[in-house]
Parts: C-alpha cells; structure tokens; sequence
C-alpha cells in the first residue's frame, strides 16, 4: 500500500521535538548558566576583595612612610637639640652666638628639608605654646613630633613665604560636599619640638622645626614611588598619593583634564563623611577627579586627636574592571561552546526518535481531516518505534472497518432520532399550552369567586353609608354647612371604594366588561386619549413628542385600550410634576420577519424608577406614594393586555426616565367575542 502524508501540525511539531531537545539538553541549559552564574558572582566578588586587600596594604605602607617621614624629622631635631655643635654656639656672646646660630640652623634645615627650623628660649616658648601644642611637651622636657593645622596668620608669622605657599584655590568638584569658600589659606604641618639643656641640665629653650606638606610635591611624588614602584601594578593601571587638608587636595599626584596636577579638589561627600565625620578608613572604589579608582582614605590626627585631613591611595579601577569582563567573557565563551556541541550532538540523536513520532503524528492529522486511507508505512527505525508504527497502521485498518460499518447504523439511527424527536416536540408544545391555560383559568375562576364575594360585601354597607349620608344632609339642612368639607370627603371615599370594587370586577369577569371588538387605529387612539387627559398636559410645562411609525389596525374593545393608554399616560403626567417631554410612539411588532402587530409606547423623562420599584410595579395595590391612586391601574391594565395574549413591559433606570411599551397582537388569542 502507497504511504500517504499530510502536512505535519506546527504546534505539535514543535512540541515533540522541544521536549526531546529539553530533555536533552535541559542539564546543560541549567547546569552550565548557574555555573557561570556562581562563577561570575564569587569570582567578582573575590576579585573585588583582592582589590580591596591590595589597596589596605598599599595604605600600610603609605602609612609607614608618613610616620617614617616624622619620626626621621623628630629625631633629626631632638639630636641637634642635643648635639655638642649646638651646645658650643650658645656660649657664644652676644652678636657672634647670634650669626653663628643662625648659621648652624640653615644648615640642617637644608639638610633634613625642613621649611623651618628654629630655636626659642624659654620665655618665647612659653609664649607660643599655647598655638604650638609640641611646644608644651617640649618645655616639659620631652621631645615631640606632630601633624598639626596652622592658620594663615600662624604660618605668616613663622614664615611669609610659607603662608604664600599653603595658599591654594578650590576648584570646583562634582558629589563634593557644598563649601562656599574660594580659597584655602590654612597649612598643615609635621612639626617637631625637643628640649635644649645647658651642661648643668637647665632648660635654655626649645628647638622646633617643621615642613609643610601643602604643595610638597617632592614628599608626595616620594610617597607614591614607594607605594607604587614601576611595575607594581599590572594591565596598565596606575597609582596615586594624595594629602587632604580637611576635604581639600593640598598635595597630589592626581592629574587634571589640563595635565595639571589636581590641588585645590575636594573630595566626594560620601568620604568626607565616612572618613572626617565618623572617622572610618574607607576601603572602597570611589570616583578621583575624573576617573574611578580602588581607593584608600584613613583620617590624619593633630595631638589632639582631631580629624584635621586625609592620607590617600589608590590605583585606576578600569584596567582591572577591563580583565574581569575579559575572563568572564572567554568563560562564557567556552560555556556557550561547549552548550553548543552538546546541543548539536543533541539534535542528530533526536531525530532518530522524534522522526517516526512525527510521523505517525502526521497520520492522526490527516485522519482528523478525512483522509480516512492515510497510514504510516514504513520507517527507518528498527526498533520498539518501529514496532509501535506497524502496529499503529493496522489497528487504522481495523478502525476504518469498523467506522464504515457504525455509519451505516447511524443513519438508520439518526433518522429514527430525528422522529421521535419531533413527536415528542409537538406533545411537549401542546402539553405546556394546555397547562398554562388550565392554570390562567383557575386563577381567574379563583379570583372571580373572591372578586364577587368582597364586591357584594363591600357594596352593601356603601350603599347604607350613602343612604344615610344623604339623609343626614337633608335632615340637618343649612346646619350642616360648618361640616360640608368633610360630608364631601366621605362622599369622595365612598366613591373610591366603588371605584376599587368596580375594577376588581373588571378584572374578575372579564366577560361583563369586555363590550364590542374592533379594528382599533393607534394615532386615533393616542389623539382621543391626549384630548381626556389635556386638563393634566396644562397644569405642567410638559412637551409631547409623537412618532407614528405604523398603520397596522388590533381588533380590540377600544374603551378598554384607551382605559390602558390613558393609565400610562396620567402616570407618566405624574411622573414629571416640574415638567418635561412626553414622548408616544406608535410602531409595527415583528417577529422572524413576520408581523405580529404593534407597540404602543408611554415614554417620560421623570426620575425613572428603582429595580424594586420596577418589580412591585404590577402587583395590586402599589401606587409608589402617588396622591389619590388607589394601586390597581397598572395591575387591571395589565391585566386587560395580557387577555388579548399581549403584554406591557417597563424599562427604566434611575434618573434616565421611564419607558412603557404595551404589545398589541393583530387578533386576540384566547378571547371569545361579545357582541
């Protein structure tokens, strides 16, 4: 037998082979990302440390150097303090001590780069000791080296031309912390004191020195060539030193755009008060005049203890950054290599088994679409996939067997079915038919009974009533002026009463009421019925609106019809008692495109009513608080149509007005003419 094919389904297609390929390649899909997932985020993060640990022992050693520095000028200081040169220079008279002083201190200032070396006796010592904080140590006969804060006037009065150097103007830098200052004049200082003692060991004075560290480019350039020997930084990256003066680079390696070193930046906000505030070593990454940096800020203290600036290294981030995203990307790389292979040698295996399951699905489609002679055939596969195909196409020939002979009895079937059915459609039509009749004339056999009952009860003792409210009247004459409006109330009850009676009667026994059928026009009808109820139409400011779409003619007693018509209206009249639009349409009733007869309808732009007040709305006795209603006009109208087998029906919503059609057939269904 030729093997036939359909066009294979996509959806399933796809379907079949996703789930081969997944279950394939499902570990690998997740497996290797998660590595690469774990890899990338500790290898980052351990890199980061690395940084960070790199850039804490290049702060130890800056901080060694800085202390280094000091304690070589203390020392340098406490032994010329000490020295016999010195010694031997202040025996000298007068004038000959004084130049031979003079001579002594420029030659070690000169020699251990000190900005300042001088020597005070003890009355000027005591005099600046107060500023000089060393000075105190010193008088008290020890020998003391620190960073201090000299103001502008301070350094002038040492030297002029070191407050001239502290002077630096502040640039402008971006994240720094607002500082409306333009320059700053202040200096800061390694400065030293140590004791001088005569031979009998009487203080003579003070020997102080110091250097300032504003613009000291020689220290700091030293600073950051031991920190940062050549070659100590791979992938290009470069290191930087740098000396804060409160928040301000007062001596730095940093450069600017121009090429100019960058004296007179400030320092970002988040480490001016990680680092001056709280006093914290930052050991971060953090944004260098222009560049991102692996950054280490550690507070500089006077001997006070205040937190009077900042030592600084670092090195450039991006070069390291740049080999990071490089080593990730070649281990991403060789994940996606190795996903790739995998996925291939995935995919050639995959076929062998997704190919005859497509197959054998391509089959089941082209049966669903009536190719009832499709089959599999023959396949590649040798094993339980072939099995299945084979035996696959013979349970189809069974199968098509069998279907061809469950036809033939469904159509006998079917027609059987089809039958019965009809029969029993029919029975089920004329059964409710005849129950809704049956139980319409209960009910109104029922309410006749009462109806008649409650009527001649009610009536008899009206009628006594009357009689004797006219022989009172007669009797009491011109006495019976003081109570007139009230004679005429009760004349008025008592005549409602007999209106109520007279509907419920009328509802009752339709058959006395029913008069003379005819054929009955609606615009004639709605004119008649706007004449009767004009007195109403003066008494508000109400506009009509008539539409007569229809000149279909029902065959109905036009007393009764207009009774109904005239309800709707004097309903809706009340309805709008500040006035409003009436609106009367007349309009043919088809069904199937077949006629049926016409609608009438009573619409108002009054309030509208409530879904509670629309479903009381027919029941007796509702008159929804309207002045003088006895509640029975919508329930007997009702009550009229529904005899001639039509209906009313209401539609209305709050604040949208209401809208009453009546249906009318042409003939009434069930009705027996009165003549």
């Amino acid at each position: 037998m030729a093997m036939q094919h359909s066009p294979l389904n996509p959806p399933s297609r796809r379907s079949i082979r996703v789930r081969l390929l997944l279950l394939a390649l499902l570990p690998l899909g997740i497996a290797l990302p998660a590595m690469v997932a774990v890899l990338a985020s500790w290898g980052g993060d351990y890199f980061d440390r690395l940084l960070v640990t790199k850039v804490r022992a290049d702060l130890a050693v800056a901080h060694g150097y800085y202390e280094r520095v000091a304690e070589g000028m203390g020392r340098s200081v406490e032994g010329l303090a000490g020295s016999a040169r010195l010694a031997r220079v202040l025996t000298l008279p007068g004038v000959q001590r004084s130049a031979a002083m003079d001579d002594l201190l420029d030659t070690a200032r000169l020699a251990q780069r000190l900005d300042f070396l001088h020597f005070l006796p003890v009355d000027r010592s005591i005099q600046l000791a107060t500023t000089w904080p060393v000075l105190d140590a010193a008088l008290a006969g020890v020998a003391r080296t620190e960073t201090e804060l000299f103001s502008a006037e301070q350094l002038r009065a040492i030297d002029p031309r070191l407050a001239e150097r502290a002077l630096t103007p502040l640039l402008e830098t971006a994240n720094a912390q607002i500082d409306r200052r333009q320059v700053e004049a202040r200096g800061l200082l390694i400065h030293t004191a140590a004791p001088v003692h005569a031979a009998d060991g009487r203080l003579l004075g003070v020997l102080a020195g110091g250097a300032l560290l504003n613009k000291n480019l020689e220290f700091i350039d030293r600073l950051n060539e031991i920190v940062y020997p050549e070659g100590a930084l791979p992938l290009g990256s470069a290191g930087t030193a740098t000396l804060f003066l409160g928040d301000v680079r007062v001596a730095t390696n940093v450069r600017l755009f121009e090429g100019g070193r960058a004296i007179g930046t400030r320092v970002s906000a988040a480490v001016h008060q990680a680092v001056l505030d709280e006093g914290r070593t930052w050991l971060d990454r953090a944004f260098v005049v222009r560049d991102w940096y692996v950054s280490a800020y550690e507070p500089l203290l006077d001997s006070r203890g205040q937190r009077i600036g900042m030592l600084y290294v670092g090195f450039l981030e991006g070069p390291f950054e740049a080999a990071k995203r490089s080593a990730l990307g070649i281990v991403v790389g060789l994940f996606g290599l190795v996903m790739l292979v995998a996925g291939v040698f995935s995919v050639l295996w995959a076929r062998r088994v997704f190919k005859p399951i497509e197959r054998m699905h391509a089959t089941m489609h082209a049966i669903e679409q009536g190719d009832s002679a499709a089959r599999v055939g023959e396949v590649e596969s040798q094993d339980e996939l072939g099995v299945v195909a084979a035996h696959f196409d013979r349970l189809l020939d069974q199968l098509q067997a069998q279907a061809s002979s469950l036809k033939r009895w469904g159509q006998s079937l079917d027609a059987k079915v089809a039958e019965r059915t009809a029969e029993l459609e029919q029975a089920v039509a004329d059964l409710k038919a005849a129950q809704s009749q049956l139980v319409m004339s209960e009910k109104l056999a029922a309410i006749g009974q009462l109806t008649a009952g409650v009527a001649h009860e009610i009536n008899n003792p009206v009628a006594v009533i009357q009689g004797n409210l006219d022989v009172l009247r007669d009797i009491l004459g011109p006495a019976a002026e003081p109570v007139a409006p009230e004679i005429k109330l009760i004349h008025e009850q008592v005549h409602r009463i007999r209106l109520i009676v007279a509907k419920l009667l009328q509802f009752a026994r339709p058959q006395d009421y029913v008069g003379y059928l005819e054929p009955v026009s609606p615009a004639q009808l709605i004119q008649d019925s706007l004449l009767l109820v004009g007195h109403l139409l003066k008494k508000g400011n109400i506009a009509i609106e008539q539409h007569f779409d229809s000149t279909r003619h029902v065959l109905c007693n036009r007393n009764e019809l207009q009774q109904v018509l005239i309800n709707l209206l004097v309903n809706a009249i009340q309805a709008m008692p500040e006035g409003g639009v009436l609106v009367l349409v007349a309009e043919d009733w088809d069904e199937a495109d077949m006629p049926v007869g016409l609608k009438l309808v009573v619409a108002d732009t009054g309030p509208g009513l409530t879904a509670a007040e629309r479903d009381s709305l027919f029941k007796p006795f509702y008159t929804a608080k309207k002045p003088g209603g006895t509640g029975l006009g919508l329930w007997v109208s009702l009550s009229l149509i529904e005899r001639y087998g039509g209906r009313i029906s209401v539609d209305s919503e709050p604040g949208q007005g209401s809208r009453f059609t009546v249906w009318l057939r042409f003939e009434p269904l069930a009705l027996e003419r009165v003549v």
